[in-house]
């Protein structure tokens, strides 16, 4: 190798990170190199990037191209005791974060969770449903879940995050503070509730939960009757607001119209 190779292989004058699908957070690979005086930092839409100097947070970079020197790297510049600037190498790690959203992931209860309602006293219930998440904090995640890993993806901490909506919505349901029988015939109330229960959760790791979701919800027989008996005015009365638009353009009759309110009122009483 000549001397030109071996130079380029020991100092970095570009540094970037193209983020794939799914990946989280990844560390430039600088193991025996040194970043070059002047080198171009690219931080692209949507990244954070750290550095670090002997394991202490130093400067942070948010999107654009940046021309390292001692202005934009004033913490790193007093640990390094740069008082007049620099303009040989040093050395520094450098981790990126993507704080892009996460989205179309899954959760679910393993085991039915006990919920004591008022009306029909403890009930077992299974849920299903979906979420997405994405970087709040970035300090925090690469403290409590990045530490000293070279990457970290969505597959590597989706268990935890199950782990910890499971926790979450057993906590907030389970508690018998409200009629869950009346908030589980509106599941858009019920995923707001589940979802601000999950955000603490989230929270501790720097995450943000963006959407929570509920998709299926599996009741006892005469618990589900009585959330399709609770719904099913609000139901009759979306129906017949149909059913008067289609007799208002002529699409229907007056005698239609009349005939098909009385049977869905007659449903409900």
């Amino acid at each position: 190798m000549g001397l030109f190779g071996f130079l380029s292989k020991q100092f970095v004058d570009v540094i970037d990170w193209v983020d794939e699908p799914g990946t989280l957070a990844a560390r430039h690979p600088m193991q025996g190199r040194e970043i070059q005086t002047g080198a171009q930092l690219t931080v692209r839409d949507g990244q954070i990037a750290l550095f670090y100097r002997e394991g202490q947070l130093a400067d942070a970079f948010h999107p654009g191209l940046h021309t390292l020197e001692t202005g934009n790297l004033p913490v790193l510049s007093a640990l390094l005791n740069w008082d007049k600037g620099f303009a040989s190498p040093f050395k520094a790690d450098v981790v990126f974060f993507s704080q892009k959203e996460q989205t179309g992931l899954k959760w679910g209860t393993a085991q039915p969770i006990t919920v004591r309602d008022p009306e029909f006293g403890p009930v077992r219930v299974r849920a299903f449903g979906s979420y997405s998440f994405r970087i709040e904090q970035v300090p925090a995640f690469a403290v409590k879940l990045m530490g000293s890993l070279q990457r970290v993806t969505v597959a590597d901490i989706e268990p935890q995050l199950r782990a910890a909506i499971a926790t979450a919505i057993a906590s907030a349901i389970g508690s018998g503070e409200f009629a869950f029988v009346d908030l589980a015939g509106n599941q858009a109330a019920l995923s707001e509730r589940l979802k601000a229960a999950v955000d603490p959760a989230f929270a501790q790791w720097g995450l943000a939960c963006t959407s929570f979701y509920i998709e299926s919800l599996s009741l006892p027989e005469a618990v589900q009757a009585a959330v399709d008996q609770a719904s099913a005015p609000a139901d009759a009365s979306a129906q017949i607001e149909k059913l008067h638009r289609l007799l208002t353009i002529g699409a229907i009759t007056q005698e239609e119209f009349d005939a098909k309110k009385a049977e869905l009122l007659g449903r409900i009483r």
